[in-house]
């Protein structure tokens, strides 16, 4: 399951064309830490906004102002 996280929050990061606030966060974080070590952030905070979306059945939004 990590590998799969860590392959969503690399596609998020570089191949994906449409902008979200996850998408900026991480590559803010980039900057400061690498980009390595920001995948593995975005990656738990993936994880984190799945399990808060499996828990309450919400949907995820693309633009929304506050992240898991």
């Amino acid at each position: 399951m990590r590998t799969y996280l860590y392959e969503a929050a690399s596609v998020l990061m570089h191949r994906t064309k449409k902008r979200s606030s996850l998408k900026a966060w991480g590559l803010r974080l980039s900057t400061r830490i690498g980009m390595k070590k920001a995948k593995v952030a975005a990656a738990r905070k993936i994880a984190v906004l799945l399990h808060c979306l499996w828990a309450d059945g919400t949907s995820f939004e693309w633009g929304g102002e506050k992240m898991a």
